[in-house]
């Protein structure tokens, strides 16, 4: 069983090399992506759902038309970026409460990380690489 430092307990110098700072910029990067996140998620709720026909009107068109613009684009993909590093940063800090083995612990935030790494590649290709004028031309957003 696992021995909790009483508070205000100076912790030793081995611990302290250990995982402090990341454990800090981890902290400070929750508040502030998760500040940036709510901003990023109801303007995008509010120009897919509210601005326009609401959710009837949301189709390939639209996101096609939508990321025309290089700011939408990068609207998306800031959103997709924090969003899954948020999250994963969370995941890790719940492995770090609850996994309390080194070898599952360290297997689950590899697992973590490599799910991450995999969705912000595939998810910023997608942003990045999207045609919105496809082989049909006829599309209004593409003349």
């Amino acid at each position: 069983m696992a021995t909790i430092d009483a508070p205000r307990t100076v912790p030793s110098p081995a611990r302290r090399r250990g995982r402090g700072n990341w454990e800090k910029w981890g902290w400070i990067y929750m508040r502030v992506s998760g500040v940036l996140l709510v901003i990023l998620i109801f303007g995008h709720l509010f120009v897919n759902l509210v601005a326009g026909d609401g959710i009837k009107a949301v189709d390939f068109a639209f996101v096609a038309g939508k990321w025309a613009s290089p700011f939408w684009r990068v609207w998306d993909g800031l959103m997709l970026w924090l969003a899954l590093i948020h999250g994963g940063n969370g995941m890790r800090t719940l492995v770090n409460d609850y996994a309390y083995r080194p070898t599952v612990n360290r297997a689950l935030k590899w697992a973590i990380f490599l799910a991450v790494a995999i969705l912000i590649v595939l998810g910023t290709y997608t942003v990045t690489a999207f045609d919105p004028c496809p082989s049909d031309p006829s599309l209004s957003f593409c003349q």
